[in-house]
């Protein structure tokens, strides 16, 4: 009688992020060269509990490394925080006789993975969130791709902004943290970055603006990540009520940052995280996830990932305004 091979699930989770498609290929692939089977879930947790499942091939996989998204498709599963969801689901994943489940995604895919490991299922998360905000890793998957496409994008407005001697608010993503924010704003050379970490008030911000003008510059650009404590639309508002010698436009870039062709470091980065999963299980490793500490791939415990958050280091916020002078 031939032993059963290792059966190893797969899934993705919460917002996409650019480099997921490369997690997914190093999953499948490593997962048969090491003799197992892989079978891909459909729609994050919700496809987990409803069994939609299809088992994954080399060829399965092919042409995906420079797409965005994820061809698995992802969903946030409200059905999977109910214990009953999590046993429905494990009931779905015994019956396809998986042994193993890669779960990639952000904190809240995680926290679904980690539900999972106390239970008794053998799991591994991959980090893939543009907001950088996960604990235990220096950096997630789709990170890198989303601020060229951030930088590209201000660099483009710049332009116009210089013509027209205006003064542009640009919106990032990143709810809780400002990472994004900062990040780009350093390379862009922005005037001011306002992030959720550190407050600042409407008139700090018509300081660095009315100084911007006052030094003779062309423009200005604020860069807004958009957890911090002023709205958008309201900051545009006030700027131009208080004429500040620019005429303020905003920008939101929204889910333009979460697509586009992952980068070379992006997909680089998650096929390594890939690889390293699968290496994982087949040690008999569980409850952990891939992340990248100095120039290595190393595991972290899940739980310690969902017990912390990952904060914007404050040094390089200091370092924008620095340079914005």
């Amino acid at each position: 009688m031939m032993e059963k091979p290792f059966t190893i699930g797969m899934l993705t989770s919460g917002g996409d992020a650019p480099g997921m498609n490369a997690a997914i290929r190093a999953v499948v692939r490593t997962g048969i060269a090491n003799n197992c089977r892989v079978i891909g879930v459909s729609n994050g947790f919700d496809g987990l509990i409803n069994g939609e499942f299809k088992e994954m091939g080399p060829r399965d996989v092919g042409g995906i490394l420079q797409r965005g998204g994820t061809i698995l498709q992802t969903r946030r599963s409200k059905t999977f925080i109910d214990p009953r969801g999590q046993r429905d689901a494990i009931r779905r994943m015994n019956e396809a006789g998986m042994d193993a489940l890669v779960v990639i995604g952000g904190d809240g895919s995680l926290n679904g993975a980690n539900a999972l490991h106390t239970q008794g299922i053998k799991v591994i998360g991959i980090p893939a969130s543009i907001d950088n905000d996960i604990w235990g890793t220096n950096i997630a998957i789709g990170v890198d791709t989303a601020m060229n496409t951030i930088m590209d994008a201000v660099d483009k407005l710049r332009d116009t902004a210089s013509s027209h001697g205006r003064a542009f608010i640009v919106e990032t993503m990143g709810r809780n943290s400002g990472y994004l924010a900062v990040m780009t704003g350093i390379v862009c050379g922005a005037e001011i970055v306002l992030i959720p970490e550190v407050e600042a008030s409407l008139e700090e911000v018509a300081e660095a603006v009315e100084d911007a003008y006052r030094r003779g510059k062309t423009h200005a650009i604020i860069i807004v990540a958009e957890g911090f404590n002023l709205r958008t639309t309201e900051l545009a508002h006030h700027l131009d009520e208080m004429d500040l010698g620019f005429k303020t436009r905003v920008t939101i870039l929204g889910h333009i940052q979460r697509g586009g062709s992952p980068t070379a470091y992006d997909r680089l980065l998650a096929s390594r995280m890939g690889v390293k999963a699968v290496e994982a299980l087949l040690a008999g490793t569980s409850g952990v996830m891939t992340g990248l500490k100095g120039r290595g791939i190393d595991y972290i415990p899940l739980a310690d990932v969902i017990a912390n958050k990952r904060r914007t280091n404050l040094e390089y916020h200091h370092m924008a305004r620095v340079l914005a002078r």
